[in-house]
């Protein structure tokens, strides 16, 4: 409910066609509970595990750091897709 879709930056897919993905990987300790999850489409889940992107939760919400060759001063990113026309 809370992602409604891929939460990677500017990604269009549904939740079917999203993974969830351990912000603090399941295997260092990370709890499967919302505050730890996220929903990512294969290729975003892809890129998080293997490119210098970074994600955290921050106030509830995904946040998406990018590499520094992205944006040299790595301001963190969020989908708004998904967002656009909801009341809350």
């Amino acid at each position: 409910m809370r992602d409604r879709g891929c939460a990677f930056p500017g990604c269009r897919r549904k939740p079917k066609q999203c993974q969830a993905h351990h912000v603090i990987p399941w295997a260092l300790g990370g709890a499967t509970a919302l505050y730890n999850l996220t929903l990512l489409c294969w290729y975003h889940h892809n890129l998080i595990h293997h490119t210098d992107w970074s994600m955290r939760i921050r106030n509830g919400l995904p946040e998406f750091i990018p590499p520094a060759f992205v944006d040299p001063e790595r301001r963190p990113r969020r989908n708004l897709l998904h967002r656009q026309g909801v009341a809350g």
